[in-house]
């Protein structure tokens, strides 16, 4: 009889990092993307703005996407994203990192995420292995402990205890922010 028992827990989406960066406008330090671009043509150059709106204000500032790009250094399909103010690309540069560095600003990941795991709830006492597979749906970079508390429903001591122990085997360090797809393993218990 096979006893290895496996789970999947998912990172879900409940919605868009904010951006963190000053308004021009007011003391609101809060933006969401409004979904949309700015794209403008000088000539065959061309400058391609995310344009955000302030939660304080509501005013709308702008990200640099590209600044004096030629039009044939963006492919065809890229460029009818940014025209067309394709939702898919709006995300996708909403949640981007290095455009944040780039850019000046940081985002904010609280409360875009919850952890959904499978049920029935297998307990870290059972007498059988367990494999979890941790996935996301966006990268949210979050405490490896931190998801082990919530998925476990273990203290921090307990988590720290299992992993001392070797009761919880990680890729990572508990201290690591995960933000893409890793798997662990919890041992078997005593079946107390």
């Amino acid at each position: 009889m096979n006893t290895d028992r496996k789970a999947l827990w998912a990172v879900r989406e409940l919605g868009l990092p904010a951006i963190v960066k000053p308004c021009v406008d007011c003391p609101g330090t809060r933006h969401r993307p409004s979904g949309r671009f700015r794209v403008n043509a000088n000539g065959k150059l061309l400058d391609v703005w995310l344009l955000l709106c302030c939660e304080a204000c509501g005013n709308t500032s702008k990200v640099p996407v590209h600044e004096r790009r030629h039009v044939q250094q963006l492919e065809p399909a890229r460029r009818l994203a940014f025209e067309n103010n394709d939702p898919a690309m709006v995300r996708a540069l909403a949640m981007n990192a290095s455009l944040a560095a780039k850019s000046g600003y940081r985002l904010d990941w609280t409360g875009t995420w919850r952890l959904e795991t499978d049920l029935p709830f297998y307990s870290p006492q059972d007498p059988h292995s367990l494999t979890v597979f941790v996935g996301f749906e966006l990268p949210a970079p979050i405490r490896v402990e931190r998801l082990l508390m919530s998925g476990l429903g273990l203290s921090r001591g307990e988590v720290r205890r299992m992993v001392a122990s070797g009761r919880i085997r990680l890729p990572l360090n508990l201290e690591t922010k995960a933000h893409q797809d890793f798997a662990f393993t919890v041992e078997a218990g005593s079946g107390s």
